[in-house]
């Protein structure tokens, strides 16, 4: 079975299981040196409310491509992850982007050239699991094979790019292909968790969050 075969199943098997305390859906965030701060802060503060709001029935975690230590954003501000990306402990991948002007510095062509993070989303897929991404963080997953003939969108400057590596670019804010999930420039991180949370967790968790930071999703959620 070939890749686009498999993914392929892993869409069509893909169903909303009932998550709950018990059997929590697992988001894992990834971050690296040189990721754009907003594009990881807005998903993991929504999947972070998320849990609360629907009793645990979420879990977010910041997963580092390394070991675990000491992490520099892209504008500089440092942070400690204590976790490491593991896909098969989770139900849920956001790979943000960042550092995409800089081709020799820190970002996602520094994580490109280590090979880590596109080597565990190689072998992630699974039935049941869904990657996304958002903005630039586009160019990991196609590093990685997974938008290789799959609907996706990316930030509007990069597009060409990522079609040149064989994503089908769909002109829409967030774009839904079952298990591959991806957002356009750095504030769709917000669209893309408010979509995943109510495609997960049910419209009203996505509606009360919405409220509770005083946003409105935007743009067209294109879905398979």
């Amino acid at each position: 079975m070939n890749r686009r075969s498999l993914l392929g199943a892993a869409a069509a098997t893909h169903r909303r299981p009932a998550w709950s305390p018990e059997s929590p859906l697992r988001v894992q965030v990834v971050v690296f040196d040189g990721v754009e701060e907003m594009d990881y802060t807005g998903p993991f503060e929504i999947f972070s409310i998320a849990a609360r709001m629907s009793s645990g029935a979420a879990t977010v975690t910041l997963a580092g491509g390394g070991e675990p230590g000491e992490i520099t954003g892209y504008y500089g501000s440092r942070f400690t992850v204590t976790a490491r990306l593991d896909p098969a402990a989770a139900d849920l991948i956001v790979v943000p982007g960042g550092g995409y002007g800089n081709k020799t510095g820190p970002g996602i062509w520094g994580e490109i050239a280590k090979g880590v993070i596109p080597a565990a989303l190689r072998a992630a897929p699974r039935p049941g699991l869904t990657i996304s991404s958002l903005c630039t963080g586009a160019f990991l997953l196609a590093e990685a094979g997974l938008l290789t003939g799959r609907r996706c969108t990316t930030h509007h400057l990069t597009t060409a790019e990522i079609a040149e590596r064989g994503g089908v670019i769909t002109n829409a804010r967030v774009v839904d292909d079952g298990d591959v999930v991806t957002a356009s420039a750095v504030t769709s991180g917000i669209d893309l968790a408010l979509h995943l949370v109510r495609r997960e967790l049910g419209a009203d968790v996505a509606v009360r969050i919405e409220n509770l930071i005083g946003f409105e999703r935007r743009g067209t959620v294109w879905r398979a």
